[in-house]
């Protein structure tokens, strides 16, 4: 962990609000947040912030967390009276997709109405600015690759991207109609060390093969994707919350990936190759549903107006995953 290129000055004392500050990608925000200086106020319905190993965990210790659910209207009014937040990241969200197809009614209440809320609360409060994370999913299914963020969201094919489809233009909805400060993120699969949803395909193939057991895949191995580490990730979303707190970029919807869309298999057999386990050959299981076949985002905007673009190339993120997986792997058992 590293402080930014331009934050450093820009994040100090700014009071912030990561909803889902337990998650994945929340909880590296936390850290990053706070060792940029910010006071940081992590909302998420987990019991307690993660263990991520040092630095992180010192960062992590800085924050000020909050047990409790983002749809809790009173609980949001509380927070953000006391804290007078200058800066919200929206990330809570129902996501694993086996969860979500179980229950889509807990899944679309959470991901639409817990947006809803925190825009509505955030409408009440003046100098507020928002960003909101979407999914390169709330695109659905198109011929056009990469997605462009012109592109029609047309999500009605899982409860998920359905959701996030929703997530997405109510975010906008509100910069448009009630002027809050708001813009909307679209990601890649993200990737790093500190993802515990071992059904994911990076973190799974990881602890796989480092118990020398081979991968099984849930598709064809052909689907495409995008795939950008976590760190690349958190820098995105702070370059786009300096830009919102200047005046610009209200209203305004980035893709942010690696822009080297890869197979499934190419995946798979890159980690193969980082922990020398490429004797161990995948088994294809092919009985993935509801998924999209390929799907990645061209990033140029963000490119463009933000100056942001990804540091890691897919090799050189596994090699940071994977070290983070061992240590942890090592730390809590590895079955």
């Amino acid at each position: 962990m590293k402080k930014t290129d331009s934050t450093d000055k820009f994040w100090k004392n700014k009071r912030v609000l990561v909803t889902g500050g337990a998650g994945f990608v929340g909880s590296w925000m936390c850290a990053q947040l706070a060792a940029e200086g910010a006071h940081v106020v992590a909302l998420d319905i987990k019991p307690a912030l993660p263990t991520l190993g040092e630095p992180h965990d010192q960062m992590l210790e800085k924050s000020v967390f909050v047990k409790g659910d983002v749809r809790d209207v009173a609980l949001l009014h509380t927070l953000f009276v006391k804290h007078k937040f200058d800066i919200v990241f929206h990330l809570a969200a129902k996501a694993l997709v086996g969860d979500v197809l179980l229950d889509p009614a807990l899944a679309l209440d959470t991901n639409i109405m817990g947006t809803v809320r925190v825009l509505e609360e955030s409408r009440k409060h003046q100098g507020v600015h928002v960003v909101v994370a979407s999914s390169d999913k709330a695109y659905g299914v198109h011929k056009e690759l990469p997605y462009k963020e012109h592109l029609p969201l047309l999500g009605e094919n899982h409860p998920y991207d359905c959701s996030k489809s929703c997530t997405d233009q109510i975010a906008r909805m509100y910069a448009n109609v009630y002027k809050v400060s708001v813009a909307v993120v679209r990601c890649g699969n993200i990737y790093g060390g500190g993802d515990f949803n071992f059904s994911r395909l990076i973190p799974g193939t990881i602890r796989e093969l480092e118990n020398d057991r081979p991968i099984e895949i849930r598709s064809n191995g052909l689907y495409r994707r995008d795939y950008i580490y976590i760190e690349d990730v958190v820098s995105a979303y702070l370059k786009l919350a300096e830009q919102l707190a200047r005046g610009k970029c209200v209203g305004e919807v980035f893709n942010f990936g690696n822009n080297t869309p890869l197979q499934v298999l190419e995946v798979v057999g890159i980690i193969a190759r980082l922990v020398d386990k490429t004797h161990l050959k995948p088994v294809i299981l092919n009985n993935a549903q509801n998924e999209i076949l390929h799907q990645y985002l061209d990033s140029s905007k963000a490119m463009r107006v933000l100056g942001w673009e990804p540091e890691h190339d897919i090799d050189e993120g596994l090699v940071k995953t994977i070290v983070w997986y061992r240590w942890h792997l090592g730390e809590h058992g590895s079955s």
